[in-house]
Formats: structure tokens, C-alpha cells, sequence
């Protein structure tokens, strides 16, 4: 029993040692923590300042998805042989020139899917179909006014690539001023726009002038990086001719460059939604007053990447 007691005493002096030590390690431990908080304000107080120097920003984010499967002789299938795949690939990129008296913000987006799904015995099924695809450039000059105010001119060209490149096209040119309360948020308004749109043969696409009014947020949040971009325009010939998309893009970055990514797109437009219930027959007469002019969503998770 003197022994058990004995090491039993030694067994608490041990405890009561360690709680000790491991309390006095969190002394020391909070001031130098307190300390790496302090270099971290002033790190990004510093970068702050690097950003608010006047030359060229430039960078590009996107996200990479995908997904293959197979099957062979799975007999519990209507098709017991077959394969089926899909890929996703958005890249968004700028080249801003910041200077004191004006800036030039250039940017493009592009967002290209595609699916298969090909099964045995059934013919004309093998390649890859395009799901997604969207393609937008745009320019914007602008001369300050003031640190947050710009007079401003907006060239913007949105289509497709992979299918009826230009058909239709949109290219926006319009004038106005420029609002830039912070370095990550630029709204363009402008009041004087003409919504050039292209397409071939007989269509129900016409061009029309109206106002322009663009919003470009661009920020990050530690790992997370975050840009939206609505881009609007309303005709003042009637709202038929009207439109709007809105992009949203996240990025949370994991191992240096690479992370998840995740992007979002919605879009209204009365006069493609008309031209696909013309082409499809959705509506045997149909016409900007009895079409449903439906949400257009897009959306893309996968793997992310920046430069």
C-alpha cells in the first residue's frame, strides 16, 4: 500500500507539473500571437497601399469540372453498354490601368460546357454536344472627375463561340459617367447606349438604344475570392428588346494557386427566348406577348485556379 500511495503522489506531481507547464506555455504563446495579429494589419495595410498605386492590375481565376462514367453489360439499363461524360471550363480575366487622372478596365469571361452520353446500338450519339456557352469582352475608359466620379465610355461584345459564333451577337457602345466608391466595386451608368445586335437571315433580333448600367464587384475574404458582375440594359424603344445577365464566381483557394471553385450565371432575355420558341416550335405563332420568358441559369463546381 506505501508503494501504490507513493506512486500514486508521483502520478498527481506529474499532472500538476504538466497543467503547469502547458499553462505557462500559454503565456508565452498569447503575446507572440498578439504580436503576428499586429504584423497582419500592418501587411495589409501596406498591400492596401500597393494597390492603390497607380499601373497595371492583371490576373486570371477559373474553374475546371468534370465527370466520366461507364457501363458495360449493367443489364439493369434500357442501354447496357455505355459511357457518358461531362466537362465544364470557365477562366475570367483582367487587365486594369489605374492612374490618378483616369483608368482603362479591360476584362473577358468565358464559360464552355460540354456532355456525352453515348450508349451502344444507338447511332449518332458519340461526340460531345456544347451544354454551356458563353463568351463577354468588354472596355471601359474612363476620366476622373473626382477620386470616386468618371466620365465614361463602355464598349461590351457578348456571344457564343463553340455554336452560331455571332449569331447572336450583342455589342454594347454607350457613354455616361462611372462610380467607384472602393477599389473593388466599379458601377458604370450610362445613359446613352445602343445595343448593336447581330444575327443572320430572318430573326427577330433587333438593335435598339437605351441605357447601360454595369456593376463589377471584385473581392477577397483570406482564401475566399469573390467577383459578381451584372450587366444591364434597358431599350427605350420597348422592353422586348430589353436584357440582363448576372455572373457570380467563387474561388476558395487550398494549395497555393489551386482550390475549389464554384460559378453561377442567370440571364432574361425576351428576344431569345422568342427565337427558341420559333426555332423549336414551342408556340406554333409565337410573338413577344405570349412567349414565357424564363430564367436562363447556367451554373459550374469543380477545381479552381489563379494567376
Amino acid at each position: 500500500m506505501k508503494k501504490l500511495s507513493i506512486l500514486f503522489l508521483l502520478v498527481l506531481a506529474s499532472l500538476s507539473i504538466n497543467g503547469q507547464t502547458a499553462e505557462e506555455l500559454k503565456k508565452e504563446q498569447a503575446p507572440k500571437k498578439a504580436e503576428i495579429a499586429k504584423l497582419n494589419g500592418e501587411v495589409k495595410a501596406l498591400q492596401a497601399k500597393i494597390d492603390a498605386l497607380p499601373g497595371w492590375r492583371k490576373g486570371a481565376f477559373g474553374t475546371i469540372g468534370g465527370s466520366f462514367s461507364g457501363f458495360n453489360n449493367w443489364y439493369s439499363r434500357t442501354a447496357p453498354t455505355a459511357t457518358a461524360g461531362n466537362i465544364g471550363i470557365t477562366v475570367n480575366g483582367f487587365a486594369n490601368l489605374i492612374k490618378e487622372d483616369f483608368f482603362w478596365r479591360n476584362s473577358a469571361a468565358v464559360n464552355l460546357g460540354w456532355v456525352k452520353l453515348d450508349e451502344e446500338g444507338v447511332p449518332g450519339d458519340e461526340d460531345f454536344e456544347a451544354t454551356t456557352d458563353v463568351f463577354t469582352i468588354s472596355s471601359l475608359y474612363g476620366k476622373r472627375l473626382n477620386k470616386k466620379w468618371a466620365l465614361s465610355g463602355l464598349a461590351e461584345y457578348r456571344t457564343t463561340i463553340i455554336d452560331n459564333f455571332n449569331d447572336p451577337g450583342y455589342l454594347d457602345l454607350g457613354i455616361g459617367t462611372t462610380w467607384t466608391p472602393t477599389n473593388n466595386l466599379v458601377v458604370v451608368i450610362h445613359p446613352g447606349n445602343y445595343n448593336f445586335v447581330f444575327s443572320s437571315g430572318d430573326t427577330v433580333f433587333e438593335s435598339s438604344l437605351g441605357a447601360k448600367v454595369v456593376a463589377d464587384y471584385t473581392q477577397k475574404y483570406g482564401k475566399l475570392s469573390v467577383k459578381s458582375n451584372l450587366s444591364m440594359f434597358q431599350s427605350y424603344e420597348t422592353s422586348d428588346l430589353s436584357n440582363w445577365t448576372f455572373t457570380n464566381s467563387f474561388a476558395y483557394k487550398i494549395w497555393k494557386g489551386i482550390g475549389v471553385g464554384f460559378e453561377l450565371g442567370l440571364r432574361q432575355n425576351k428576344q431569345e427566348a422568342l427565337n427558341n420558341a420559333l426555332d423549336n416550335a414551342v408556340v406554333p405563332t409565337a410573338t413577344f406577348d405570349n412567349i414565357d420568358n424564363k430564367l436562363q441559369s447556367y451554373y459550374l463546381l469543380g477545381l479552381s485556379y489563379a494567376f
